[in-house]
């Protein structure tokens, strides 16, 4: 069974019965797009979905982080500086500013997809840990913004910057932070930014860096750190970078996309101008044996999926989306609503919430006999290609210009009959 890793993410400290729902890192606590609490409500209208504050930004594509009591926003200022925030979590009001000089631009062929900060970062009790499009790694102070340490990796490895930037969101744990950068998987030491290994060097060349984010699992009894670079999946040493197992994952330009999603002792993926792939582990001989579950036809893009009771919710290449069964590699049933070419997805129990890159929020059933579009609302006439964070009754959408905190009321309960 996976076991993924849970972060404190407080920057006060609070009793836990006290402290409110966090949202740490890229997908969530679990990194998983699951979060618990109350039952969400069945609409997005009216008081339902009420806006608290909006705070206007420079570009970003990085997904919010939150706090107990603040949120921490990214922002890309005229092309030449990257820009952290943090701000209030109840007033949006400004704590503290952190910046630097980034000074990228994407070749042209990239530069349609942005020329500001992607990816999203993590918060680790009082250590934020931010990767700038550079091929930097940077570690700020959450009370004050005073940076700790910072790790320039094209510099350090003497690699070219990645084309696309750095776009991997860091992952943390008890004693490191691992990033894919300069054209491989690296582990530091969360403290003071010592590099620990740098392994799984990616076959696609100097521009060869991920535009994945590594996840934390346990399968087949093994911890394992898992990696997707531009052409392989892969399952490493969490301790000594050690390659454990590797995959092929054919996709159009070498580009894989996708967070890997733990199922069970399988993996999934999906590739854009590929398929979708399920690889199961097991235990032979004291070693790692790697098989393909099932493959099925479905191509994933740039959106993460979120599964629920064993069936996975996948956002298309042709901006549709798909119920798989999880088990069996079998399609349930394909939307003939089609959407954005982004859906960030977040799960409640039978609920999913996904945030389309157009701006519009919808509520969908997690019903693999049909799809059940339960309610949309516009909340942004931006672009929203950050991922959303949903926190307890509070969501936060980082619009391009600006971020939004909203919080919804739950459903009222149903009077005796």
């Amino acid at each position: 069974m996976a076991v993924v890793l849970f972060f404190a993410a407080a920057v006060a400290p609070l009793n836990a019965e006290d402290r409110p729902a966090t949202w740490p890192q890229w997908r969530g606590p679990t990194r998983d797009g699951q979060v618990a609490g109350a039952a969400w409500p069945t609409t997005l209208q009216g008081e339902a979905l009420k806006q608290l504050w909006r705070v206007e930004l420079d570009p970003g594509y990085s997904g919010p982080v939150v706090a107990a009591d603040r949120v921490f926003v990214t922002e890309t200022k005229d092309k030449t500086v990257e820009v952290v925030r943090a701000l209030d979590r109840s007033t949006g009001k400004e704590v503290w500013q952190a910046q630097w000089k980034a000074g990228y631009t994407p070749p042209a062929y990239a530069r349609a997809h942005g020329e500001w900060i992607r990816s999203t970062p993590a918060l680790d009790g009082d250590s934020l840990y931010v990767a700038g499009m550079r091929d930097v790694l940077i570690c700020l102070d959450t009370q004050t913004g005073k940076e700790r340490w910072r790790v320039d990796f094209a510099e350090h490895f003497k690699t070219t910057r990645a084309v696309f930037g750095l776009v991997c969101s860091p992952l943390v744990d008890a004693e490191a932070v691992y990033v894919q950068a300069a054209g491989a998987a690296i582990k530091l030491d969360k403290k003071t930014g010592k590099v620990l290994w740098h392994s799984f060097p990616d076959e696609g060349g100097p521009n060869g860096s991920a535009v994945s984010s590594p996840v934390l699992a346990t399968l087949a009894g093994k911890p394992q750190l898992l990696v997707q670079n531009r052409r392989k999946l892969a399952g490493l040493d969490p301790a000594s970078g050690e390659v454990l197992w590797s995959e092929d994952v054919p996709a159009f330009n070498s580009i894989n996309i996708l967070t890997p999603f733990v199922y069970k002792d399988s993996v999934f993926t999906s590739a854009y101008g590929g398929r979708s792939h399920l690889f199961s582990l097991a235990q032979k001989d004291s070693k790692l044996k790697v098989t393909t579950a099932w493959t099925h036809n479905a191509q994933a893009y740039l959106s993460t999926p979120v599964a629920v009771d064993g069936h996975l919710y996948l956002h298309l290449r042709n901006q549709r989306l798909t119920c798989l069964d999880l088990e069996k590699g079998e399609e349930r049933w394909t939307s003939s609503q089609s959407f954005g070419q982004y859906w960030s997805m977040v799960a409640r129990g039978d609920s999913i919430l996904a945030l389309d890159q157009r701006g519009t929020l919808y509520l969908v059933k997690a019903n693999p006999k049909k799809f059940e579009l339960l309610d949309s609302r516009k909340v942004s006439d931006e672009d929203t290609w950050a991922h959303l964070a949903v926190c307890g009754d509070q969501l936060f959408v980082r619009e391009m210009h600006a971020i939004a905190a909203y919080r919804w009321q739950p459903p009222a309960p149903s009077k005796p009959k």
